[in-house]
């Protein structure tokens, strides 16, 4: 049975670099089999965070219960159920894009936080499943990948959700043109990446 990979787009702009190039992973990894998922969070309804921290004072394994009525509850079980994750973000001001942001800051309900505890405590550290980061900047790659924090915090959102990054791809010099596509060479790592993401462990 071949595995289930979802993709969180946290781009504004549908059709464009973070799309298209998570896109190539999914098409790279349903050649291998697998069952693929997108999901543009521009399209879901996601509310703020208002640090209630009610979903984080019950002791378990399991994530806590937001009281907010939105469709982030249905978002966390297709990602629950997924051998693999894409999460995508383009760089906005030095960062992740702020759609993007509203759904990480929710991902608080993954942590055992009671009131009088100094600090949040993982409920779990099992990685059970893959993920591949993506995020593109107007500089260029390799300053991208240092200089901004768009990998940092994907990269802890990735393992809040349970799953162990196996590969980035950080896209440079993506605000040239209006309607940009890929290079070949991105390309060619988005697909290589989707078919690390579909193969077995």
């Amino acid at each position: 049975m071949g595995k289930k990979i979802v993709a969180i787009v946290g781009s504004y702009r549908k059709d464009r670099i973070i799309d298209s190039a998570i896109d190539e992973i999914l098409r790279a990894s349903a050649e291998k089999g697998a069952e693929t998922e997108k999901i543009y969070l521009i399209d879901q309804h996601i509310e703020f965070c208002t640090n209630c921290r009610k979903c984080t004072q019950a002791e378990g394994q399991q994530r806590g219960k937001c009281v907010q009525k939105d469709d982030l509850d249905l978002l966390l079980v297709k990602i629950e159920q997924a051998d693999g994750l894409v999460i995508g973000s383009p760089t906005n001001f030095f960062n992740i894009t702020a759609v993007t942001r509203r759904f990480i800051e929710r991902l608080v309900c993954y942590s055992f936080w009671p009131w009088g505890q100094k600090g949040p405590a993982v409920r779990s550290k099992e990685k059970c499943r893959k993920a591949v980061l993506v995020t593109s900047s107007a500089m260029p790659s390799l300053l991208g990948k240092f200089f901004t924090g768009s990998l940092r915090i994907l990269k802890i959102t990735a393992e809040t959700l349970g799953a162990k990054p196996i590969g980035t791809l950080t896209i440079g010099m993506a605000a040239l043109n209006e309607k940009q596509g890929l290079s070949p060479a991105v390309v060619k790592k988005a697909r290589m990446l989707g078919h690390r993401l579909s193969a077995a462990s």
